[in-house]
């Protein structure tokens, strides 16, 4: 067995030393191995990669390089559209590596998992504001610890809510919840219900909002999500049971006549109290668990099957009547459309925090952050007085042009982070209920990712391949224009002049005077065929009648340029034929021309502008490689098949 093995460690040796060696060198330039293997293997996916193939397509390379590095020469990297445009295709594709992925996979998979269950919960709050004082804190945890020991004693969860919970509605539902799924609470809520078992109860933990207690009461396999309609009758404002009771009879004379056959949307039209959804025949918005009160959503998830109508029933609001319009099941497979859509849900979910608080410490590390104050008292009491535009406290070592912090290769002030902190202020929710340690950690965070973005070729090797290939593609485009395109479109002497040295090349073969339509549809194209039988020559009128369902191209055409398999009947008309986008082509075949015959230059100057192209293109490449001497390196190009 170590026999066989060791052949397989040298291959791997040798390839891993071989990918960096240089295949090409070009003047002072080189292409190695490697790049030329990545370019092949992204540009030839269909082709079985051959000697042949690898030589073709290097001679391919070789002139994209030369050319590119022609424009770096003349710095057309520096030209101002250049620049705007590698500016905004970075920006466009920045994003997509800022995020960590393998963070966000594992909170996709998370997401997953916890979609496949309900779970009911019931929970005690003591209030709690984020920025409390030590008083208010240390009475809060008092208060939270008294319950936990109150349940710790068997005492019942409903009878500890009613008592310690500071829910305003806890004595309508004595701290039950109901049922919830993943995205239904808060992240840091939602890892506490999943994480305790059925019947158990949560130790205490602190969110923004105070001091928590959980209890799973149960589980099930996941609902999924409802789609349906409702009737809503609202009772009176402060409602007594009289008229209460009014309300139930004519909830339920609006139910007896849908069973009659009445319509249910009219009906909601006329007589729901849901300015939501009256106006749509009653129709909600799609819903899952969590989104209504528990008796309402026990009767949407009760009715059996599409079209079902639920009896009148109550919630504080009023008497509903329900109509199940579709059910839709929860994915159990990790298919695709399924795992992305949970990604995107993910990303959107304030959870995702979470994964970019852990891609913060992976760019900190990666850009070579250090801490240079650190932050206590005496920084905040100098950052509050300047915010506030106080004159600047005397503090020994601290002033606003003291460095703060630094990456690789750039450093900030605290005066940097004074003028960052006045700018918020100038927006006061972007401050409302964060401590300074919070906006503190928010603007290390900002500068952080800043710095990472700017200098993202650094640290992503698959992000400045694309950046490069982008730039080096823009160049191409930009040198061919001025060096080749340019030229061969507008000279028209030297064009005059290329036609008549190679006038044979650009005969008619067998060919006719025609007229080519593009038709949307099959459908339009036999309205048109059927009309150019009775009026062949209005068929520009004909064309402009359909209203842009047709376009139409005349001219001398070569047969093997015509659609179709050739002429159907004695109105010259070719078969019709798709093309890859489903519209259809067919032509109209005014007069054909059997014999060969010379064209004219007006006639083949497409042809000769392609021509002259290539001819100019490849007296360039000769150009450009007397100045940059091309060198393959045989054995490396060999290893290639290996």
């Amino acid at each position: 067995m170590i026999k066989n093995f060791l052949p397989v460690i040298i291959l791997l040796f040798i390839t891993s030393a071989l990918s960096g060696q240089t295949l090409v060198s070009f003047g002072n330039h080189k292409i190695s191995r490697n790049e030329f293997l990545t370019a092949y293997r992204k540009n030839n996916t269909n082709k079985k990669a051959t000697e042949t193939s690898y030589r073709d397509y290097l001679d391919l390379y070789i002139r994209y390089r030369l050319k590119v590095q022609a424009a770096y020469d003349k710095k057309m990297d520096s030209l101002p559209a250049q620049l705007s445009d590698l500016q905004n295709f970075r920006s466009q594709i920045a994003d997509q590596y800022i995020n960590d992925e393998g963070s966000l996979d594992r909170m996709t998979e998370e997401a997953f998992r916890r979609s496949q269950k309900d779970i009911r919960i019931s929970y005690i709050i003591v209030a709690l504001p984020k920025n409390a004082g030590p008083a208010d804190t240390l009475k809060a945890w008092k208060k939270i610890n008294e319950a936990r020991n109150s349940l710790k004693k068997n005492r019942s969860f409903e009878e500890t809510a009613l008592a310690y919970s500071d829910d305003p509605f806890v004595k309508t539902n004595q701290g039950d919840l109901g049922y919830i799924t993943v995205f239904d609470l808060p992240y840091n809520i939602e890892n506490v219900a999943y994480q305790t078992g059925v019947g158990q109860i949560s130790p205490v933990f602190r969110t923004d909002g105070g001091y928590l207690i959980i209890k799973n009461t149960a589980e099930r396999k996941a609902l999924g999500r409802m789609q349906a309609a409702q009737i809503l009758l609202i009772f009176p404002y402060q409602a007594d049971d009289q008229a209460k009771e009014d309300t139930r009879r004519r909830a339920d004379s609006l139910y007896q006549a849908i069973r009659s056959g009445s319509d249910f949307g009219e009906l909601a039209r006329k007589f729901s109290g849901d300015n939501l959804s009256y106006q749509l025949g009653g129709v909600l918005s799609e819903f899952g668990i969590g989104k209504y009160e528990p008796a309402f959503e026990k009767q949407a998830y009760d009715l059996k099957k599409d079209g079902d109508i639920s009896e009148p029933f109550a919630s504080s609001f009023g008497y509903h009547i329900l109509k199940r319009i579709a059910r839709i099941p929860v994915s159990e497979t990790r298919d695709k459309k399924t795992m992305d859509a949970l990604k995107e849900r993910v990303k959107a979910d304030r959870r995702i925090e979470v994964s970019r608080k852990e891609m913060l410490q992976s760019v900190l590390k990666k850009t070579g952050f250090k801490q240079l104050v650190q932050p206590g008292d005496h920084f905040f009491a100098f950052t509050d007085s300047l915010v506030q535009n106080k004159k600047e406290p005397i503090i020994p070592g601290l002033n606003t042009k003291t460095l703060f912090c630094r990456f690789s290769n750039k450093t900030y002030t605290v005066g940097d982070w004074i003028e960052y902190r006045k700018s918020l202020n100038r927006v006061p929710s972007l401050v409302s209920g964060k401590t300074d340690r919070d906006l503190l950690d928010q603007y290390r965070e900002t500068i952080a990712f800043d710095y990472y973005r700017a200098h993202l070729e650094r640290y992503n090797k698959e992000f400045a391949y694309q950046v490069s290939e982008f730039r080096d593609g823009n160049l191409l485009f930009e040198i061919m224009q001025k060096q080749v395109w340019e030229k061969a479109g507008s000279d028209t002497v030297a064009l005059k002049n290329y036609f008549e040295q190679h006038a044979d090349n650009y005969r008619w073969v067998s060919s006719a005077d025609a007229i080519i339509f593009n038709a949307g549809n099959a459908a339009a194209a036999e309205e048109i065929r059927r009309d150019l039988h009775a009026d062949p020559a209005n068929w520009r009128r004909l064309v402009d009648s359909l209203g842009g369902q047709v376009q139409a191209d005349s001219g001398r055409f070569e047969m093997k340029q015509l659609p179709g398999k050739g002429i159907t009947d004695e109105q010259h008309f070719t078969s019709v034929s798709s093309n890859p986008d489903r519209t259809v082509q067919f032509a109209y075949i005014i007069r054909k021309h059997a014999d060969p015959s010379p064209r004219s230059f007006d006639d083949a100057r497409g042809l000769v502008i392609n021509d002259f192209q290539n001819e100019l293109e490849n007296k360039w490449i000769t150009e450009l490689k007397k100045k940059y001497p091309v060198r393959v390196n045989e054995e490396v190009f060999r290893s290639l098949m290996k």
